[in-house]
């Protein structure tokens, strides 16, 4: 099965499940389903970025400061994020990633997912998926804001990241 043809409830501003979709259709209509993104940090406490390969059905060839994806029908949060985080990072018995927050994410132009923001501590050694991730390292934080204006980025991920930075600043 393609990615395109994964099976994703649709939901609505509250995000309660009205239906299912394949994943190709969602992105097509514009239809709201969830996604998960998490912020994955190595033992020294850098940040993981990686580019997307230019064969991702969104944003390809971005940069981006979280892995992660959509949420499949039937899916947790909590669930997806854990296998997604395994996925992208190329790992396995990653921890759970922690719950932070969640948010509607709408670009105004037919784009919108609701999204659950994690954190992850990731001490092991990653090999990320060739069919997903182009480029990877783990950054200083000093490093990914010098490149927030070099770089193309995600503007899901930049979303989700400056909420991440206003929660934490929030929360201390």
């Amino acid at each position: 099965m393609s990615a395109a043809d994964e099976i994703l409830d649709i939901v609505d501003e509250h995000d309660r499940v009205i239906g299912q979709s394949p994943r190709g259709e969602a992105y097509a209509q514009g239809l709201r389903h969830r996604c998960v993104f998490i912020e994955a940090r190595d033992a020294q406490g850098r940040l993981f970025v990686h580019r997307r390969t230019p064969t991702k059905l969104v944003f390809p060839s971005r940069y981006d400061m979280f892995v992660g994806g959509v949420v499949g029908a039937g899916e947790s949060y909590d669930d997806a994020a854990l296998r997604e985080a395994e996925e992208e990072l190329g790992v396995s018995g990653l921890p759970s990633p922690s719950y932070l927050f969640k948010f509607l994410y709408d670009d105004g132009a037919g784009q919108t997912w609701w999204s659950a923001v994690y954190e992850v501590r990731c001490e092991l050694p990653v090999s990320p998926q060739v069919e997903e991730v182009a480029w990877h390292s783990f950054l200083s934080d000093a490093d990914v804001e010098r490149r927030l204006t070099e770089w193309a980025w995600v503007p899901d991920g930049l979303a989700a990241y400056e909420r991440l930075r206003a929660h934490r600043a929030a929360t201390g």
